[in-house]
């Protein structure tokens, strides 16, 4: 989910921006503290999106920088769980598929990548037995999140396409078409029925005498 978050905090601002006035220096230096910046409760920091105040400086003896207490806001993206995300495929293995979120990455365990037995390739593809649906690098999906772990300097994201309307984008546009006829067929059907009086198909039973 994105989200637009407002935070208060003391900017350690380095010498080296110190020729710049003091606001575009404070935005220097905060596009460069939050570059690639994750945390639990914000996410991942995609840009600093306007600075709304900047206050006095702060000198601590020993240390040549300036710190400055501003208000700013920043626009990131933290992993909910049931959220239904987007991404491409970025590699597959024997135990499943990592997926590129464009904030994050993902993993889809292979027991998980369709509603199938799934087995590896040797061409690098994970392939259902009954279906003979494949999964590749490159391949473009729809899945949602179903474990966060927040060990390490990035969480790591748990993820599933099992179920209706997640998988890769030409399944869901198979599936939703077989639905469309499927939703025809009985609509025809219930029709047809109407038309010749609601009586039931089939051979007409004998009366007893």
């Amino acid at each position: 989910m994105f989200y637009i978050t407002e935070v208060e905090d003391y900017i350690r601002v380095d010498p080296k921006w110190f020729g710049l006035p003091t606001v575009e220096a404070v935005e220097k230096q905060l596009l460069e503290t939050y570059t690639d910046y994750y945390n639990k409760d914000i996410g991942k920091v995609i840009s600093v999106i306007e600075i709304l105040d900047v206050g006095e400086g702060v000198i601590i003896p020993g240390d040549g920088a300036a710190y400055y207490n501003s208000k700013f806001k920043l626009l990131a993206w933290k992993p909910e769980l049931q959220e239904v995300v987007y991404g491409i495929i970025e590699e597959i293995t024997n135990f499943g598929a990592f997926i590129n979120l464009g904030v994050m990455k993902g993993m889809i365990h292979i027991s998980q990548t369709m509603d199938d037995y799934v087995s590896f390739s040797k061409t690098n593809t994970l392939v259902g037995k009954s279906g003979k649906r494949s999964l590749k690098k490159g391949d473009t999906c729809m899945a949602r999140v179903v474990a966060i772990s927040h060990k390490g300097d990035e969480p790591k994201i748990g993820l599933t396409m099992r179920q209706p309307g997640l998988g890769k984008i030409e399944w869901v546009k198979e599936d939703k078409l077989t639905e469309q006829k499927d939703a025809k067929k009985a609509a025809k059907e219930e029709a047809d029925e109407l038309k010749s009086g609601g009586k039931p198909k089939g051979k007409k039973k004998e009366k007893k005498k």
